[in-house]
């Protein structure tokens, strides 16, 4: 199988790493990295340093380019940049794309798929969600640090026969992986907390366990998840009947010193992914009709403070 990784982030370097330590260089295979900057010119120099929770491995791709039409046609690509830069790295994926190529996403997000669709001119493009918490330490460095570091994916349409070589692929590679039929519940599932707790984190400033603990934030939290929730439902996505007090859970998981990644951003004046977030919300509940009042409170809160 012909794989291309574009973007070598935290995700797409922690998976792709997986998969070029299983195929590069073995008959039948090859796995290429599309990356940029200084990052992809360590990568080219000494290969990718992984540092996972289970120890350390350099790895090195069969190629290492930032133009996709070095690369050329594949049968998997899977697509890891930042929300922010979708739309750009995705219209120069067309050298990578057949009819047959599975493209799959694995970012942030419940409407990934339905962007990339109207962007890519071939390909069958997947759902797709991963648990890690990993980042760039350096050029050529990505440390994973936390998360399962599942990868569960799928078609929309629920036919998963032709994904089952994928699924088969990725474990061979020693990726932990769930192929769905039903992925828009697991990707609202994961929203359904995600989201909420980036923007309050976003907003307050407080780590995950400080939200928690504090009376106003924490019931902020259960709101916004509950208007998730009820996003969904309008939306048709048949999420269990318990998914605030699941979500609530999930977060109480996470280590209580845990900051989110839009939050640090925030922090930092960096570029963000407040429209993946609370702005999708927002204008799909303005479209749909159903009223998101402490969401339209956030994302005006957070916006005001990117001008």
């Amino acid at each position: 199988m012909r794989v291309a990784v574009v973007g070598l982030g935290g995700v797409g370097g922690y998976f792709g790493g997986r998969l070029a330590r299983a195929y590069a260089g073995t008959p039948g295979h090859s796995v290429a990295f599309i990356a940029r900057g200084v990052h992809l010119a360590a990568i080219r120099q000494q290969g990718l340093l992984l540092k996972t929770v289970a120890g350390e491995e350099r790895v090195a791709p069969d190629a290492a380019t930032d133009d996709p039409a070095e690369v050329g046609p594949c049968d998997l690509v899977l697509f890891a940049v930042k929300e922010y830069d979708l739309e750009a790295a995705a219209a120069r994926l067309a050298p990578l794309l057949t009819t047959a190529t599975l493209l799959l996403p694995v970012l942030n997000g419940v409407d990934i798929a339905e962007r990339l669709r109207a962007i890519v001119p071939a390909g069958d493009v997947l759902s797709g969600l991963v648990y890690i918490s990993s980042f760039v330490e350096a050029p050529g460095v990505v440390r994973q640090v936390g998360g399962s570091c599942q990868l569960v994916f799928g078609p929309d349409d629920g036919r998963i026969d032709r994904c089952r070589p994928l699924e088969s692929f990725l474990r061979d590679a020693g990726i932990d992986c769930a192929l769905s039929d039903a992925i828009a519940v697991p990707l609202w599932t994961k929203y359904l907390f995600v989201s909420p707790m980036a923007g309050v984190t976003s907003l307050t400033g407080l780590s995950f366990g400080e939200v928690m603990a504090d009376a106003k934030a924490g019931q902020m939290v259960r709101g916004l998840m509950a208007e998730v929730e009820r996003l969904a439902r309008a939306k048709g996505v048949a999420l269990p009947a318990d998914s605030v007090g699941r979500g609530i859970a999930t977060v109480e998981k996470f280590p209580p010193a845990t900051k989110s990644s839009l939050q640090l951003d925030f922090a930092k004046g960096r570029r963000n992914e407040l429209e993946l977030f609370i702005g999708f919300a927002v204008r799909a509940g303005r479209s749909l009709g159903v009223p998101l009042p402490l969401h339209e409170e956030l994302y005006a809160a957070l916006k005001s403070k990117t001008t």
